[in-house]
This record gives C-alpha cells, structure tokens and sequence, in this order.
C-alpha cells in the first residue's frame, strides 16, 4: 500500500476527518489544489474510488485538474502504476478512475453518472445553486464526498454563503493561505510582499482571501451576467438577426487581440490572440475571414494601432471580392441619440447627451441594462422585448474572462459630472489588465450612428 504522500501539514488533519462536504478555501499560493491533487493520487492508490473532476468552464482537458494530477503522480514516483491518456487517468491496480466535466455544458449529463465517490469542484467559486441542486443527490454513495475548493470572490456567491457563512451539517471548512504554505519559493514571497506594499486591500483579496463585498460601483453586476448564460435557451429564444463581430485591437507588450461575434442577443463565439504592432494585417485578416464565413459585420476598436484596421478591411474586401460592413468605435466619440432619454420609459431621467461622456461610457451602460434586464426575466419572470436582453452561450471560450472582465470595471465621472467607464490606466492601478475580451463584447453590441444608404460604401459597403 502506497504511504501517505508528503502534503500540506497545515491540512494533515483536514483530509483525515470524516465529512460530506470538504470545503477549502482562501487566498493564492495557499496549496489548496495541490494538496486536493496530492490525497486524490494517494487515495486512487489505495482504493478503488471514482473520481469527478468539475469546473465550471471546460473546453479542453488542459483546463481541468489533469495537469495537477499527472505532476503530483510524477512527484511521487508513481507512474507506472497509473495509465494517463489524453483525457482519462486510472489506476492500473486498484481501477480507481478520474472524470473531468465542465458543469455549464454537461450539468445533465453528470447527473446521470453512477458510482461517483468523490465530486471535485476546482475553481468553485462560481458554482450555482442550480448546479448543487443537480450535484448533491448525484453522489449516493456511502461515504460519498464533495471536495469543493475556491478562491473566495463575492459575499454573496452562493458558495461562499453556503458553505462558509451558513454552513452545512457534515461539512468541515478550512480556510488557508499563503503563510500556511511552507513550500513556497523566495520568488512568490517578494512577488505577495510587493503587492501588500502596492495595495493592501488588493493583497487581502489575493493572497488572504477575503471575499468582496457586491460592489455597486460596478457597471455589470456579475450576479447579472451569470444570469445571461444560455439565457437564449433558457427564454425559449432562437438565434436569429444581425450578426456582428466585435474586435479590440492589441496595444503593445502582453495585451491581446480579442474578437466576440453576436447573433441576435447572443455571444456565440469568443476568442482572442497575439499579435504585435506589425502584425495588424494578419490579426485584421483574421477577423474578416470570421467576418466573411458568417456574413457579419464587424465593429472594430478604431483609436491607436487600430486606426489602420479599416483601410485593411477595405483592402481585403477588394482582394476577396467581397463587401463585408465594418464600422469605426471610437471609445472617446460623441454619445449618439443625444436628445433621448437614458430610460425610455421615464421622461424625467436624463438625456443620453446630460448623462454619458462619450459613446463609450453609453455603450457600457446600455449593455449593463439589457444583462439587468435578462437577470430579471431569468430570475423573476419579467417579461421584455427581445432586443432589450442579453447572452452569453455557454460554448464560447474564454467565457470565464469575460465574465471577469466584464464585471471588473467601475463607474468613474468625469470633471462635468457625465459618467464615463474605468480606465485602463485606472483598471492597472488595479492590477487589472485590459479587458480585451469585454471591450470586444462591447463593441459587437455598441449603438451606431445612422448611416445614411448612399454613404454606406464608404464603410464597407453590403453583402
């Protein structure tokens, strides 16, 4: 029989007491994943156990816990006595297996699943309370576990407000962090000591774990945003209509190309990539190569290097005989339907021209309402027109950064009192990277200025 592999001793006890529900959580470099990782291995080891590795987004096996699993079976020395395929691990010996599942795509397939001993939830800090609802009475087991780890996010996530402010009966908690973790190098340590220095309340959230408070700062609540995934299929609402694809432009250093393609109400494809400064034309021709596949239009990030993004289109248009529309989104611009009103249905809010900034600030706020709205039809029953919704498809890529991103930003003001959004620079002092892929949400559903018939072919021109 395999030894108890070398873990945590800070967490020793954690993993021996009995218990339902095992919920570790804090801060980063705390060693919560590898100690889950390390038990796991000893336990296939040792015993016969079927194991369901979840998380919410899986779109590829690199994305679950694989990788941990495979170093940890390295580290101890174990490799001959487990059989790693590209996307299943088993013990040769004792026929302990490891699953991994995405939760939004497969919540229906997983509660189909029998046999199940131990349920790991990675990265829990998005479980839904739908997703328990199903999760819970799939494990019937006797001894049956829940191992569910988390970087705590909001107080009112339904995991933390399950699980650590009103707790379960048969559950054990155990919050860690990084001055628990006797492994970490020098490197990490001067990398958190920076960041205590830098920004305490950021260092408390990172590297301590202290959970946020529901900020209504933030444009986008993500309470919201949750709320509009697959929330088409949810309302019962088919893809149809215009389809656009919105593309921000990289800066320079580590920022990245993005691109978002809408369908109606609905995010049906995200993604995002590399690309220098000289690289422009390829990243542009990308984009219209999506464009052109799915006959849409494209909404592109028109200041800095992205300036030159049109005459490329224009150019490729030419070169592929072919009139793709393509729009300028100039974030500084002039708001549009100045003299509206910011809520149709109050004439006494304010004028869109009194209360936004720039077209930027109103393409934010417009797009915040219609995910408000989806929450309140999702969650409430109200009822709204189409076009006034929102969604995010459960398919796209990177759908986790762009739930981030596009809950991150704050509402800021400028000197006349209009609101205008969170600036990169600002997002920095944060800590925050640009919000590639948001930006380019953004812009797949960004207002436009009408453009009179005559004048369209100077943008683009038809199909």
């Amino acid at each position: 029989m395999t030894s108890t592999p070398t873990l945590n001793p800070a967490l020793r006890g954690f993993w021996r007491k009995p218990a339902r529900n095992r919920i570790l959580y804090g801060g980063r470099s705390s060693s919560k994943s590898w100690d889950a990782a390390g038990f796991a291995v000893f336990l296939a080891s040792n015993y016969k156990v079927r194991f369901l590795c979840a998380r919410q987004f899986q779109n590829k096996i690199a994305e679950s816990v694989y990788t941990l699993l495979k170093i940890q079976i390295k580290r101890f020395g174990l490799e001959d006595e487990f059989k790693i395929l590209d996307n299943s691990i088993t013990h040769r010996r004792t026929g302990s297996e490891f699953l991994f599942y995405g939760l939004w795509r497969h919540i229906d397939e997983i509660k189909s699943l029998e046999g199940i001993d131990v349920c790991w939830i990675e990265e829990a800090q998005g479980l839904t309370q739908h997703q328990w609802d199903v999760l819970e009475p799939t494990l019937r087991g006797e001894g049956s576990q829940f191992w569910i780890i988390f970087n705590p996010r909001l107080v009112t996530d339904f995991v933390y407000r399950k699980f650590v402010t009103n707790t379960p009966t048969d559950t054990i908690k155990r919050k860690i962090n990084y001055t628990e973790n006797p492994f970490l190098s020098s490197t990490i340590l001067k990398v958190i000591a920076a960041k205590k220095s830098e920004d305490e309340d950021e260092y408390r959230h990172i590297y301590l774990g202290e959970p946020l408070q529901d900020d209504d700062q933030a444009i986008i609540k993500r309470s919201w945003i949750n709320a509009a995934i697959d929330a088409h299929k949810v309302l019962g609402i088919g893809l149809s209509g215009r389809k656009r694809v919105g593309f921000d432009v990289a800066d320079s250093g580590k920022d990245k190309n993005s691109l978002v393609m809408v369908h109606g109400i609905a995010a049906i494809r995200v993604d995002e990539w590399k690309g220098r400064e000289d690289e422009l034309l390829k990243s542009a021709s990308r984009v219209h190569a999506v464009a052109r596949i799915a006959r849409a239009e494209i909404d592109y990030d028109s200041i800095g290097i992205g300036a030159y993004a049109g005459s490329h289109f224009k150019a490729l248009n030419e070169e592929k005989n072919c009139s793709i529309p393509y729009f300028k989104f100039n974030a500084g611009g002039e708001v549009l339907n100045k003299d509206r009103h910011i809520d149709p249905d109050d004439i006494h809010s304010p004028l869109n021209v009194d209360f936004y900034s720039n077209v930027k600030a109103q393409a934010w706020w417009e797009v915040g309402i219609r995910f408000k709205n989806t929450f309140n039809a999702v969650t409430k029953d109200m009822k709204f027109d189409e076009a006034e919704l929102i969604s995010l498809s459960s398919d796209c890529a990177h759908l986790e950064t762009l739930i981030d991103e596009l809950a991150t930003p704050l509402r800021d003001f400028d000197t006349h009192g209009k609101a205008k959004v969170e600036s990169k620079k600002d997002l920095a002092k944060r800590d925050i990277p640009s919000p590639n892929n948001a930006d380019a949400f953004i812009m797949a559903n960004a207002p436009r200025a009408t453009v009179p018939r005559a004048q369209i072919t100077q943008i683009g021109g038809l199909y």
